[in-house]
């Protein structure tokens, strides 16, 4: 069984400009959530324990979509937006 999954996620994203401009092309949406999202989603559904992404220093908004952030947490606790924070704590913390 699998367990273990590589992503590559750096370059530029060139063939998808001007889209990717200003978003790294893992984080352009499909329908509700960032591409790479689907596939670490896939992965963890497949039974995969631990997945790295491979990419580039200069996409830390990629790497912070992964991140916990608590003060956002905080937030929608606060307004009593539960059914929002459930899917971010299943995937900030798997």
């Amino acid at each position: 069984m699998v367990t273990k999954a590589v992503i590559p996620a750096a370059g530029f994203g060139t063939r998808m400009l001007p889209a990717a401009k200003a978003v790294a092309k893992e984080l352009l949406p499909v329908i509700d959530r960032p591409t790479i999202q689907y596939v670490v989603e896939e992965a963890a559904e497949a039974g995969c324990d631990e997945v790295v992404v491979v990419t580039s220093q200069d996409k830390p908004a990629l790497m912070n979509h992964f991140r916990h952030n608590e003060r956002l947490e905080a937030r929608l606790r606060a307004g009593g937006k539960e059914n929002l924070l459930a899917p971010i704590i299943a995937l900030t913390r798997r």
